[in-house]
């Protein structure tokens, strides 16, 4: 979610434009991708989310700890490619002990006053890995990957949503010594965003209340939000402006991916409290 910027002028106007012309065109190259790698679901979608986690937590690695973290990194990308095979294989519980088996791994090779980072990171791209994947793998091809493309509606629409509001209206900083660009009118319109989303997501298809998938959605967005801004006391906490340059308008993967990282996680647990491993998405939408 990103909204206004404090500072104006031409000069300050006119990287705003390049900025968002970036935005527009890494997510016009992003998104077909990300949609693909869901609809065509296998070993596509592990593959997808296998590369986004572990460039996440190399990200996280290089933020928290500098850079010269290879060992860091190779420990947990490990561990995370293990569990998306274990998982693959349907055995999800084992893949999320796998990740914590890493996460633990990671802390030896690091130094001691950064090991409890490097334990969370470890942790933040495993469940960026495993949250999408359990809810795609419902026993119902077609509710998983309609979970999916929920997850993807509400953030993204939260994102453009928040983005255009925040500059429009401007007002009170959601949370500024967090983030200072964030507004609430950014957050409210977000939100309300995501909940017209939801209720197309749910006229469009089959099965679906359309007030239940709206709550969900408000839901999904508000810890959208709760997501970037985490991803923001991070990067505050250590000094950062962007987690990375990998994507260009965007910063890196964890700036792309903050508010889905925190909504398919409790897309996920929604799901398997209602659905089981069986039927995750099923259990998220369907009410």
């Amino acid at each position: 979610m990103n909204d206004t910027d404090p500072v104006s002028g031409p000069g300050v106007a006119g990287t705003a434009s390049h900025n968002l012309l970036l935005r527009i065109a890494s997510a016009l190259v992003m998104a077909p991708i990300a949609i693909a790698a869901a609809y065509y679901n296998g070993w596509s979608f592990v593959l997808f989310w296998g590369v986004a986690a572990v460039t996440v937590l190399w990200e996280w690695t290089v933020l928290v700890a500098g850079n010269g973290q290879r060992l860091l990194v190779s420990a947990g990308g490990s561990a995370i490619a293990i569990a998306a095979l274990v998982d693959r294989l349907h055995h999800p519980i084992v893949a999320v002990l796998l990740v914590g088996l890493g996460a633990f791994a990671t802390a030896i090779f690091a130094a001691r006053e950064r090991r409890g980072w490097i334990i969370a990171g470890t942790g933040y791209a495993g469940m960026m890995l495993l949250a999408p994947v359990v809810l795609r793998d419902d026993a119902d091809p077609y509710y998983g990957f309609l979970a999916i493309i929920l997850l993807f509606a509400v953030v993204w629409t939260t994102d453009i949503f928040a983005y255009f509001a925040g500059r429009a209206i401007g007002g009170p900083k959601l949370w500024p010594a967090v983030s200072p660009k964030k507004t609430w009118s950014g957050a409210i319109a977000g939100t309300l965003g995501a909940m017209l989303a939801g209720i197309v997501v749910a006229r469009l298809s089959a099965g679906l209340s359309e007030s239940a998938v709206a709550l969900v959605s408000i839901l999904l967005s508000i810890l959208s939000q709760l997501g970037d801004l985490l991803e923001s006391f991070i990067k505050r906490r250590f000094g950062a402006k962007d987690a990375s340059h990998l994507i260009p308008g965007h910063g890196g993967a964890m700036d792309r991916l903050d508010g889905f990282w925190a909504a398919a996680i409790a897309g996920c647990l929604i799901g398997l409290i209602r659905g089981g491993f069986d039927a995750p998405a099923r259990g998220l939408l369907l009410w």
